[in-house]
């Protein structure tokens, strides 16, 4: 009986614990209003699918959801949020979103050497394999996934010729210790007022995006009648359809016709993505919308009906994680950790020397580690005027990551050799 393998059901499920949070978090006293000072709403949406996974009563691997949600709601919610985008007022934000970027970017590239280092003290026979069971091998796919994303992982498991019958552990790496991180972000949203206050972060170009979007909403809000909803929602699934369509006919050209791009173990395998396409497909026409009379339809909340397709991508994010995993690979976990600390450590600091938001710190470390599916969620976690930039940045970790994880794996194999 369980997991539950019904995908009716499991989305049920998801629905009920998102209704649960929202319902809860309205309440101003009692318990509740107690509570969620201290944890933060949206860690709640992604913490209690993950207690159910690791319960047994529904099953990442079984269901579908994750799937649905990436690759039909995600697309749909980033169409929706850049409507009524600003251009102008996202490139006001100014340059410390890159330099974020790419401290999260060398956080990864120094952190695998470094974790290496660290363990090889204390667990030498960690690092005896040789040939494909070369631990720096296995980790070269971390390097991958944590800047870059899927299509990245692949081609450094072609480049290094890692051992395919010990991959799956560093997968399970990647999903507990990738989760992990995103929990404690999370949970920082919730407190950003005081993290911004100990960064002494300048956050008003932020605040003036916010502003700017939330009063042309309310300048624009009326009345939705069901002919406003059914046009929006035909835009959305509309462009749903085309950006699937035009990422397959792209990834399919350019496979087909670039020998560099169909090689997985090439820099430029990432191009192949159709994930990566689909991404970037639906945030320009998004964006291009944002400059015709579709814009208004923000007036209806078009965000808001993102933010809920955000919200479901959420839960069906913490489904992916198994809480008991942790003890699973104890040593190869522990490896995992050192290292998302050490980018997590030199984030804090450069977002203190140059007083960057903690939004910079957040999105630029998703934009790395969580890619193109996670960097929008966290970004939107703030403001939904906000999920662009996410967006933009992870669709960037697509184009440096394979470059940055040959990088960090050399500087591994070194590591290893010491």
């Amino acid at each position: 009986m369980l997991p539950f393998q019904n995908d009716a059901i499991v989305f049920g499920i998801l629905m009920l614990s998102l209704g649960f949070v929202f319902y809860t978090e309205s309440k101003k006293n009692g318990f509740w209003s107690k509570f969620y000072k201290i944890v933060p709403g949206l860690l709640m949406c992604y913490f209690i699918p993950a207690i159910f996974n690791s319960l047994g009563i529904i099953s990442s691997e079984e269901s579908n959801t994750y799937f649905i949600a990436s690759r039909y709601l995600l697309p749909a919610a980033l169409l929706l949020m850049t409507l009524s985008i600003d251009l102008k007022a996202i490139y006001n934000l100014g340059y410390k979103a890159l330099i974020m970027f790419f401290t999260g970017t060398i956080g990864i590239i120094i952190g695998g050497p470094i974790s290496i280092l660290i363990l090889s003290f204390f667990s030498p026979e960690l690092f005896n394999g040789v040939g494909p069971d070369a631990i720096w091998r296995g980790l070269s796919t971390l390097a991958g996934s944590w800047i870059g994303g899927g299509a990245n992982q692949a081609a450094m498991l072609e480049i290094f010729e890692y051992n395919p019958t010990k991959y799956g552990g560093m997968v399970l790496v990647d999903i507990v210790v990738a989760n992990i991180l995103m929990g404690m972000i999370l949970f920082g949203i919730g407190k950003r007022d005081k993290i911004n206050r100990w960064l002494k972060a300048d956050t008003t170009a932020i605040e003036d995006l916010k502003k700017k979007v939330s009063f042309f909403s309310n300048s624009n809000k009326r009345l939705p009648s069901l002919t406003d909803y059914m046009i929006l929602l035909s835009l959305t699934f509309g462009t749903v359809a085309f950006s699937h369509l035009g990422a397959d006919i792209i990834s399919s050209v350019l496979s087909e016709n670039f020998e560099a791009i169909s090689n997985k173990s090439s820099g430029l395998s990432s191009f192949a993505s159709k994930f990566f396409w689909m991404i970037t497909i639906a945030t320009f026409v998004g964006i291009g919308l944002s400059f015709t009379k579709a814009r208004s339809y923000e007036g209806i909340g078009a965000s808001k009906i993102g933010s809920i397709f955000i919200y479901i991508l959420v839960a069906t994010i913490g489904m992916k994680m198994d809480l008991t995993s942790i003890f699973d690979e104890p040593k190869l976990i522990l490896i995992g950790l050192i290292w998302i600390s050490i980018h997590a450590i030199l984030l804090v600091v450069v977002a203190k020397l140059i007083r960057a938001p903690y939004f910079f710190l957040a999105v630029g470390s998703q934009a790395n580690v969580g890619g193109a599916a996670s960097a929008p969620v966290v970004a939107a976690a703030f403001h939904p005027s906000l999920a662009t930039v996410g967006v933009l940045l992870a669709v960037f970790g697509y184009v440096v990551g394979t470059y940055g994880a040959m990088l960090c794996t050399w500087l591994m194999e070194y590591a290893s050799s010491l």
